[in-house]
């Protein structure tokens, strides 16, 4: 992590180097200032749209992780492109625009469906999920009494 931090801010320090040896020191300044200030407000609005959209699936009482997600990667798409830096104002950007946006939903959902199932098998052993359906018992036929069966399919988590 501590490597990944670094390379950043490297990044960080050569694209404001490049930027500011093209087009100068105020030039560079004022692209970062207006940058915060059209990224805040592309943030804002976006981070409404998914509001609304949460709010909306939770009153219809359906299922709303794409709206909870597109919500967090909103707002972490904001905080980036409030950090000073053209790197970090092009991924919080990315973040942001609902085309790219999706495509890191998905990533991240991905990523957190791998990481459930793998911290479900630390700490209780391997996970097993069982589709079926409990099919009460029938009247008894002759001495003894029928016990009540499962039909189902195992699948491997």
């Amino acid at each position: 992590m501590a490597v990944a931090f670094l390379l950043y801010v490297i990044a960080e320090i050569a694209a404001i180097w490049a930027v500011g040896s093209a087009v100068g020191i105020l030039g560079t300044l004022g692209l970062l200032l207006g940058g915060a200030f059209l990224g805040s407000w592309l943030a804002r609005r976006e981070g409404g749209k998914a509001m609304r959209a949460f709010v909306e699936s939770a009153r219809l009482g359906r299922p709303s992780e794409k709206e909870l997600t597109d919500g967090m990667l909103v707002g972490l798409g904001g905080v980036l492109i409030l950090v000073p830096g053209f790197v970090s104002d092009v991924l919080g950007l990315l973040l942001i625009l609902p085309p790219s946006r999706a495509v890191a939903r998905r990533l991240w959902l991905k990523r957190m469906e791998k990481r459930a199932v793998r911290f479900a098998n630390q700490r209780r052993g391997p996970v097993m999920v069982v589709d079926s359906e409990v099919v009460p018992p029938q009247e008894p036929r002759g001495d003894r009494p029928q016990p009540t069966v499962i039909e189902g399919r195992v699948i491997e988590g």
